[in-house]
């Protein structure tokens, strides 16, 4: 099961925590025999029913699968759907994937400018799409986290 978020959420930092702190919550309370075994396996189960229902919403979102790992970014605080319309949070990530693919150069990680840069970047569309000022910060962190990911795919896809 390990295996198989990693695998489909390669790109995706914030379904793959999302899903691996699942699993081990599962494995966790089965070592320490605080449920049984069918409650583990029940749980096994749910989550790849909701695991399904996830890729099958991502494929109904007409987005790239980068474009969703932004959105994911974005949409982790469930205040942040309140606030925002998806299509709006669609929008910036949509714009947030093309600028920061745009930006990203094979050094960005290790240069202080120009990861300043990209932390500008960010900011400047959260505001200008009007994304709530008290989740800026962390979302800033998620999206460079998630940018580090996915440029080292956009930097091979280059060459």
């Amino acid at each position: 099961m390990r295996d198989e978020i990693k695998s489909s959420t390669r790109g995706n930092i914030v379904q793959e925590k999302k899903y691996s702190d699942r699993l081990l919550e599962a494995l966790r309370k089965y070592h320490n025999r605080a449920i049984e075994t069918k409650a583990v396996i029940e749980e096994l189960i749910a989550m790849a029913k909701d695991f399904k229902a996830a890729v099958l919403k991502n494929e109904s979102m007409g987005l790239s699968g980068d474009e969703i790992a932004f959105y994911d970014a974005l949409a982790e605080r469930p205040q942040v759907l309140e606030e925002m319309t998806d299509k709006t949070l669609k929008d910036l990530a949509i714009e947030l994937t093309a600028k920061l693919r745009q930006s990203t150069s094979v050094d960005w990680q290790v240069r202080k400018s120009v990861r300043a840069q990209m932390r500008l970047l960010i900011r400047r569309l959260l505001r200008k799409y009007k994304y709530p000022p008290e989740g800026q910060e962390s979302a800033v962190d998620t999206v460079i986290k998630q940018a580090e990911r996915l440029s080292e795919q956009w930097s091979e896809n280059r060459v």
